[in-house]
């Protein structure tokens, strides 16, 4: 036991010392490592991806940090001195890449998103009048979830992360987590202590999961990891890394949060570890993780070794993420053990690097409120010095943390937009408070804000958010909404087009205005699993979003080649197909409910087989909405039939169960070509049929029975060993306008119905 000691009191040395440095001092030294001359050719290069060969001539590009603002704040100038090409300086890469992608929205009407690119450029690139210089008033621009590593990113291969880091570029984004290879790390320190490989694979959950089992909420569930997949993810970590820092951007590192596998308490008996309650609604047999006290001597020998050795690896910009407390109830409330946890873990840090700023998630304070008083915040966040810790306010623009904790009680704190959970598909955002959330932060009496960031659980979604979001990273007030979301749509299709604008018009008011207690996580009865107590209540007026989707139908003869515009145009529709689902639906409970058995027949009839299949039918006409592309992406990351079929259960079963019983069922739902029909179409399949029995036969409906059958048949789909599609089928414009002329008239009779 003597390097346990050794490294123990090393720790403790270095944390004191770490400690002493004036407060924010750390906040202030946290700057890209990479030189401006490398970060600039990183631009051009991003450019070439972007644009091609004539990027080189177009645009002339250099980083000089010395353009900084006060306090090291983003800056980019833009100017023109000669025809043809547009000069673009930053103070660091992302700086200067930020520059370039607003210069190309306001000046040749570009866009570039998740869902697709618009780049149709003049043949030569208009000039800049006058030099212009901005200033983002926001140190830090951070961006990831630690739950979208495996929501969104889990599957993916270096042209995927490279697509994505160049998104985040041009959207400014300069902090960013890299979690990606981190159980390689893990798997040699574990070894180095003496766990066996038995004892490592019965921790780590499969690929699809790994976000949990890093907060501790889970373990060996849907695994073994293999050794292949870690190795691969090692090798993918290094191009993340290098990629991100060539741009200037400040990767976050994943640290230690306490949490053991059964396997330490064979090798050091004595150490006092405490096996926490279940997460969620899953039992010990795959929750319930060890958690080491914080005044055990093996918490800092872990955390310090498992950080120097992922520092040896990956090198490191002193920002690290972990969070001890991820929807797990602490073993007390007493002040006193929160701040010796948040102590010991933030030692643990500056164990191995003195210059270590712990990056951590705020999402605990409001998911818990019964437990998080401000005094037990106080302590936790108090637990390290001022300014050596950053919290990310997670879901500000919808339950802010900072107002009451009087921000955060003197930690700095980064304004977040949450916005989505599960990678839920939905039209969905709070523009209004978005717009004017961060600002009110940054006014409010001894604010600590530090920056905005995108949190979102899963991506691919709800491009038009991210946009205003990472638009607001630059301003300094509050954005026109009207105004910016008809040049959102002329941007984003290469074109003014009058319905289309007035359909984002319509769409700002609505769906993308909610106010209320509503969250954007899918709850139509589309995507749940059918019952009698299945809320079909909407933040918005309906009627909009079918006069949004009668707007865009009739912009497609001039805008059906844009490959955004087909993506919104099948968005919508499947927005208005989910409001008619929830019509549905609600006349078979109440035809059910009346005993009348043809109108049952008549509206379970139409959903089942008409509504759905038309459904599925169109997502199937675009790759950007196929279950088969999201599987292919995880069978090709195996390196065997065995492995591939590991990760086509992973993959499937967090879509559908999120775990062995349904334990969180259908929080990661999806409105997938393939999903809808053979999951989603079965179960409503079953329940009309069991409704129809129940009349027939009059007996009642049990709910219970129901379920008991119906995990059957989801259980069935995750095992069913069928192949989809990774390539779309159809024509997305016919079948938009066939599904349109069906449903759109009965939609607005309907709702004029019953507005009468």
């Amino acid at each position: 036991m003597a390097l346990p000691r050794l490294l123990f009191l090393w720790a403790t040395v270095a944390a004191v010392a770490a400690a002493s440095r004036p407060p924010w001092d750390s906040i202030a030294r946290l700057q890209p490592r990479t030189d401006d001359a490398r970060q600039a050719v990183a631009v051009r290069e991003l450019l070439e991806r972007l644009l091609g060969p004539r990027a080189a001539s177009a645009f002339s590009v250099s980083v000089n940090r010395s353009l900084a603002g006060p306090g090291g704040l983003d800056t980019y100038r833009l100017s023109s001195r000669a025809p043809g090409v547009v000069n673009v300086a930053g103070s660091s890469g992302v700086a200067a890449a930020s520059g370039i992608y607003q210069y190309l929205k306001d000046y040749c009407g570009c866009h570039v998103s998740w869902s697709g690119k618009q780049l149709r450029l003049p043949d030569s690139l208009p000039p800049v009048p006058t030099e212009i210089i901005v200033t983002s008033p926001n140190r830090f621009r951070f961006y990831q979830n630690v739950c979208t590593q495996s929501y969104s990113y889990v599957w993916w291969n270096w042209d995927r992360w490279e697509q994505e880091i160049d998104w985040m570029a041009l959207h400014g984004i300069n902090m960013a987590l890299a979690f990606t290879g981190q159980e390689a790390v893990w798997q040699r320190v574990y070894l180095s202590l003496g766990l066996n490989q038995s004892e490592i694979d019965e921790y780590f959950t499969g690929p699809a999961f790994l976000a949990w089992n890093r907060m501790g909420n889970l373990h060996t569930w849907a695994g073994p990891l293999p050794l292949s997949w870690q190795l691969k993810q090692l090798y993918l970590q290094y191009r993340i890394l290098e990629r991100m820092r060539s741009l200037g951007m400040l990767t976050v590192l994943p640290a230690f949060s306490g949490y053991v596998p059964r396997g330490i308490l064979r090798v050091f008996p004595r150490a006092n570890a405490t096996r926490m309650g279940s997460w969620s609604h899953f039992d010990c047999t795959y929750s319930c993780s060890y958690l080491l006290s914080p005044e055990d001597p093996m918490f800092q020998v872990i955390g310090t070794l498992f950080l120097k050795e992922l520092t040896r690896e990956f090198g490191t910009d002193h920002v690290y993420s972990a969070d001890t407390f991820n929807e797990m109830r602490p073993l007390s409330s007493d002040p006193a053990y929160l701040s010796q946890v948040s102590a010991a873990v933030f030692r643990s840090m500056t164990g191995a690097d003195p210059r270590a700023v712990w990056l951590m998630q705020g999402w605990l304070f409001q998911h818990q409120p019964d437990f998080w008083q401000p005094a037990q915040v106080r302590a936790l966040l108090q637990g390290v010095p001022l300014g050596r810790m950053v919290v990310l306010d997670l879901f500000a623009e919808s339950k802010a943390v900072y107002p009451w904790t009087e921000s955060f009680y003197g930690q700095p704190f980064i304004w977040c937009m949450l916005h989505n959970f599960g990678g839920n598909h939905g039209l969905f955002g709070t523009a209004e408070s978005v717009n004017r959330g961060p600002f009110a932060a940054r006014g409010f009496p001894n604010s600590t804000m530090v920056g905005i960031g995108l949190t979102p659980e899963g991506i691919e979604q709800n491009d038009v958010m991210y946009e205003l979001m990472t638009d607001l990273g630059w301003r300094k007030e509050p954005l026109d909404l009207r105004r910016w979301v008809s040049d959102y749509a002329t941007q984003r299709y290469g074109a003014s087009n009058a319905q289309a604008t007035a359909a984002w018009q319509l769409l700002l008011q609505s769906a993308y205005n909610c106010s209320g207690p509503y969250t954007n996580h899918n709850r139509s009865p589309l995507v749940h699993r059918p019952s009698f107590r299945m809320t079909t209540e909407l933040w918005y007026n309906e009627s909009d979003v079918y006069e949004a989707w009668r707007l865009l139908q009739s912009s497609v003869d001039v805008l059906g080649a844009s490959s955004t515009f087909c993506y919104d145009l099948i968005d919508v529709t499947r927005q208005a197909m989910q409001q008619l689902v929830s019509r549905y639906y609600l006349e078979i409970k109440q035809a059910f409910q009346s005993h009348m058995l043809s109108r049952l027949l008549t509206a379970g009839g139409i959903l089942v087989y008409d509504l759905l299949p038309e459904l599925d039918g169109l997502l199937s006409s675009d790759r950007r909405f196929l279950l088969g592309r999201w599987l292919e992406a995880a069978r090709l990351s195996a390196t065997s039939d065995q492995e591939a079929g590991l990760y086509d259960l992973n993959a499937r079963n967090q879509l559908t169960l999120w775990g062995p019983n349904g334990n969180i069922l259908d929080y990661a739902n999806k409105q997938f070509g393939g999903l809808v029909l053979d999951y989603y179409g079965v179960r409503w399949s079953l329940f009309v049929s069991t409704l129809v029995e129940c009349l027939n036969t009059g007996t009642p409906f049990h709910q219970s029975h129901f379920n008991q059958a119906v995990f059957q048949v989801e259980r069935g789909f995750i095992y069913n060993g069928k192949r989809y599609p990774a390539k779309a089928t159809g024509n997305t414009l016919d079948i938009a306008r066939k599904i349109f002329l069906k449903y759109y008239p009965s939609a607005v009779q309907h709702n004029r119905s019953r507005a009468v």
